[in-house]
């Protein structure tokens, strides 16, 4: 089926994801940080939202969307500039938020979860820097003359993504482990808060300064 689609190198694709995957960072201090401050659920929901923002950008690259972002100036800078006024907002937001109760109501919880999985979906599909690494990426993998590189494209992206989620879902685990102590103090917890609002604002102002090539 590989042959078929026009996949060639798929060992080395497979490796060069894994690699790619197990790099820290943005995304895997998010989910770390989530998974110290709601456990295992809180970092598994952003490593899923991370996940699925991701396979937008799949799905993207499949039917042409990011190759349009690279042709357009207009569409990548309209992109660029939402992505990173939702970035800022959601980290002076984080910032500026005061410290929760460690004990939760269930449904706040589950506010919370539903909360962070959309922030980790969000912060991927609108950033159209991870549009523009999967349009580079995937095709590097995929014979010219292949007559179903759609087919190929979600192939090898869904490859990518379920490797990436089960690293993802592995640093949550560990982290959530390592952190049940810190967990019992409201102080590291707001700290924490502070540090991901950081790291929004940092990713927000990254976004801003992308330029289209």
């Amino acid at each position: 089926m590989v042959e078929t689609l026009g996949i060639h190198e798929l060992w080395l694709f497979v490796l060069s994801g894994l690699l790619l995957n197990v790099t820290p960072g943005p995304d895997t201090a998010y989910i770390i940080g989530r998974s110290i401050q709601l456990g295992w659920r809180g970092g598994a929901a952003a490593a899923i939202g991370i996940c699925c923002g991701c396979l937008v950008h799949v799905f993207g690259a499949a039917i042409g969307l990011s190759a349009l972002l690279m042709a357009s100036s207009t569409a990548f800078t309209v992109l660029k500039w939402v992505g990173a006024a939702y970035l800022l907002f959601t980290g002076i937001q984080m910032l500026l938020s005061r410290s929760q109760p460690i004990a939760e109501p269930a449904a706040a919880a589950e506010t919370s979860l539903s909360r962070v999985f959309w922030q980790g979906a969000l912060t991927n599909v609108l950033n159209p820097k991870v549009a523009l690494f999967f349009l580079a990426f995937l095709p590097q993998f995929v014979a010219a003359d292949s007559g179903h590189k759609t087919l190929a494209f979600l192939a090898l992206g869904i490859i990518f993504i379920f490797n990436g989620m089960l690293w993802c879902l592995g640093v949550a685990a560990f982290a959530a482990r390592a952190a049940r102590r810190i967990r019992q103090s409201a102080n590291v917890m707001a700290w924490i808060n502070r540090a991901l609002g950081g790291l929004f604002v940092y990713l927000g102002i990254r976004v801003a300064m992308l330029e289209a090539r």
